[in-house]
């Protein structure tokens, strides 16, 4: 149903995406994704890496890293896939908001609602440049 491609979202040389390799209908399950939480005050040794791009808020007192294609979703201010976190099962699970079509990236609002418009952190580096 999905694959790992190169995006053409940014002009990295290792930026990559998920990509519907068929047509997914809306509200239908795209993936699951296990969770590896770690308590938010360890989170400060993960802002000096690159990974702190990919982690995820896990509740009120976690952060956690996504397994499977978890981490590989981009983002978008208008998505068209949601994810909702499933804490008994320790598990994202990522949604079709809208239809996607074939070969089309799957991307995801990172401030984890569809219609939020807060900006990001890499936007409002780009807004004070």
């Amino acid at each position: 149903m999905i694959e790992v491609r190169t995006s053409t979202l940014e002009n990295e040389e290792l930026n990559r995406g998920v990509f519907a390799n068929r047509d997914i209908a809306k509200n239908e399950l795209i993936h699951k994704a296990p969770v590896i939480p770690y308590p938010n005050d360890e989170h400060v040794h993960i802002e000096k890496t690159r990974l702190a791009d990919y982690a995820f808020e896990y509740g009120e007192n976690h952060t956690a890293f996504l397994l499977g294609y978890g981490m590989m979703f981009n983002h978008s201010y208008q998505p068209n896939a949601n994810y909702v976190i499933n804490f008994d099962e320790h598990m994202f699970e990522f949604y079709a908001y809208t239809d996607i079509k074939a070969d089309e990236e799957i991307l995801i609002n990172y401030n984890g609602f569809v219609d939020e418009q807060e900006l990001l952190w890499f936007d409002r580096e780009d807004e004070e440049e």
